[in-house]
């Protein structure tokens, strides 16, 4: 299967992990396992616990079936998200930068932006609260910790792709343990646990609240997020080795959901317990839960356990929402900065309106807060389906793997209830803004905002329909050039240059032929800087490995026809570093890189490179302008 130049998201950890190398049968694959357990904490993220509180405490048992449905939403639509990133060797983000328009596509990215800041404000709060609940800190100061995540981020990636899964995995364990202690304590009715399984309705009141807990199920940020993680494992590009990949990936998936399914049913069963059974019928907010359960349960545990579990959750959550944001940068606008900047970025976006409404209003806002970020969340998530569905189908680019009549009818049915539930509680949350102020330019911009949202989302669905022959093929590094031509000749023995395959490549191959005579020999030299070349070096092997060699070969190719002797090096991990240790390993004499004309500021964005090479060294280095 052929499909279009991309670049990896997540490139610090593509391929990363290679099962074929995993030791026996068993290592092999589990090593598999792993990308689902990160996707799955966003199940159980701090802004799911509110719906699951108030089923609970309304309507007792009653409401596990919804639950149970939305898991197995869930769970398709997040193998559809798999299925994509193993096939195409791209993520959701890749996908619509080639399919949709230039102006589609950008708005397609400020709103998964604003869902990834929405998702975060919810983690945010959520571990803000759960500091407040346990330690009794202020919740402004809680929001200010958070910050923290950003090193503990960077950390956890730095020491691999494992190792990271691994911290996010004792998380879920310290969830889910907390919720088995509290059930215990709690002594829920089995017999009325089993019965609420059974699908019903008691009220009008109880079909609000399974609309709030569908519509909060299936996060658009995880169908990104899956569609880059699958990427970290390296597979073979056979039918065979892809159809293995596909099938540890189900089981992997149905596992880590299956988890979230019972900490959100332990969730909502702990509320039916301790407050539906005892009359406490209006609880929904997560302080009133915490304040609730000590005495309700008669142990001080109960709260503590809470308090600890919504920590993990807030903690967890925050990690892999921050890996999201890097993929629909990358995806969408093949932007890549430095990753301490880009932490940050997103981080800001959440701290900085929940620090301005603590600051305003005080702590009693917290809870709308989070109904905002649900909100924000559901506006988004038809953006993110519909677009999935659409790639997973095309057997152009899917092949074989395209699903098949029966599984689209399903993804279609599935988005349809989804994305009906999520809009109605959009537009729910419109009207009442509306009814909240007299101002008729603020009713006329939502108005409009509804308008242009629904233009939006009609594109969305007939473009790949419709105009599916404008699909473009999106280039990852521009073009490359036709011709080449010479104007004098420079004895030197080995020349290096530094690619970028940016506009300046033609520039530094027209140079270094000028300064080559017969005898001297042109080394190319380009890093690879996919998240696997970054963990793994030169072992990695990924699709922008792959793109980037292939690339570098016509440049080889192009020379040689014109009489010029060169070869081509991939460098991996450190650009730098990579770029100095292939000068010395080749005794190059004499280093051409061009000039990305950066200021100070952009050069801490995107990485400096010229004056870092220069110094590790001991060649004259020629800056093309």
């Amino acid at each position: 299967m052929k499909t279009a130049d991309t670049e990896n998201s997540l490139h610090e950890v593509h391929h990363k992990i290679e099962p074929s190398k995993a030791g026996n049968k068993w290592k092999k694959v589990f090593a598999f396992f792993g990308p689902a357990y990160l996707v799955s904490v966003g199940y159980m993220d701090p802004g799911n616990w509110a719906t699951d509180i108030a089923g609970g405490s309304q309507f007792g048992y009653g409401l596990i079936w919804v639950l149970l449905m939305s898991n197995f939403m869930a769970l398709f639509l997040q193998s559809l998200s798999a299925r994509l990133g193993i096939v195409q060797g791209r993520d959701l983000a890749q996908c619509s930068r080639e399919v949709y328009p230039p102006a589609v596509n950008f708005t397609l990215y400020l709103l998964a932006e604003i869902a990834i800041a929405a998702c975060d404000l919810a983690e945010v709060l959520g571990m803000a609260i759960g500091l407040n609940l346990l330690f009794d800190m202020p919740i402004l100061w809680g929001v200010m910790v958070t910050l923290l995540d950003t090193i503990l981020l960077l950390y956890l990636q730095k020491l691999g792709m494992r190792k990271l899964e691994a911290f996010i995995i004792t998380l879920i364990a310290i969830i889910g343990g907390c919720f088995l202690a509290e059930m215990f304590y709690a002594k829920p009715d089995l017999h009325q646990v089993v019965k609420g399984f059974v699908p019903h309705l008691p009220n009008h009141a109880a079909l609000y609240i399974a609309i709030g807990i569908i519509g909060a199920t299936v996060m658009p940020h995880n169908l990104y997020l899956h569609s880059a993680l699958v990427q970290t494992r390296k597979i073979n590009r056979n039918h065979g080795s892809i159809m293995k990949s596909l099938k540890l990936n189900n089981i992997d998936s149905a596992i880590a959901l299956n988890i979230a399914f019972f900490v959100n049913a332990a969730i909502l069963i702990l509320a039916a317990a301790a407050f539906f059974n005892s009359g406490h019928h209006d609880v929904a907010s997560l302080q009133d839960a915490h304040k609730l359960l000590a005495p309700l349960l008669g142990t001080k545990w109960a709260s503590v356990l809470f308090a600890v579990a919504l920590i993990a959750a807030g903690q967890s959550s925050t990690v892999t929402g921050t890996l999201a944001g890097q993929i629909i940068m990358e995806g969408y606008l093949r932007l890549r900065i430095n990753p301490v900047v880009r932490r940050l970025i997103t981080r800001m976006l959440a701290i900085v309106p929940a620090v301005i409404v603590i600051l305003v209003s005080g702590d009693k806002m917290i809870d709308q807060l989070l109904i905002f970020s649900q909100v924000l969340l559901s506006m988004q998530l038809a953006f993110a389906v519909i677009p999935l569905i659409h790639f997973v189908s095309d057997r152009k680019k899917m092949g074989v793997h395209a699903i098949g009549t029966v599984a689209r009818i399903i993804a279609w049915c599935i988005a349809g209830l989804i994305i009906a539930l999520n809009l109605k509680l959009f537009l729910d949350s419109i009207a009442e803004w509306m009814k909240g102020t007299n101002n008729i330019v603020v009713q006329s911009l939502l108005i409009l905002f509804v308008v242009l949202v629904g233009v939006l989302l009609l594109i969305t669905i007939i473009y790949p329909l419709v105009l599916r022959k404008r699909a473009r093929n999106i280039s990852v590094h521009g073009n490359i050039p036709h011709s080449l031509s010479v104007d004098s000749i420079k004895p030197f023995t080995k020349i290096a240059l530094a690619l970028d395959y940016g506009e300046n490549d033609l520039m530094i191959l027209q140079y270094a032929m000028r300064l080559s005579n017969t005898g001297t020999e042109l080394v190319l030299i380009h890093v690879v800087e996919s998240v696997s070349a970054h963990m793994m070096g030169a072992e990695a092997d990924d699709y922008e490995a792959r793109k980037d060699q292939d690339h570098i070969d016509e440049y080889v190719k192009m020379l040689a026809d014109q009489g010029f002797k060169a070869r081509g090096i991939l460098g991996f991990k450190n650009r730098s570093e990579e770029i100095a240790r292939i000068i010395k390993e080749n005794n190059c004499d004499l280093l051409i890189v061009g000039s990305h004309g950066h200021t100070t500021l952009r050069d801490w964005l995107f990485g400096e490179t010229i004056n870092s090479v220069r110094h590790m060294i001991e060649i004259p280095v020629f800056i093309a302008r």
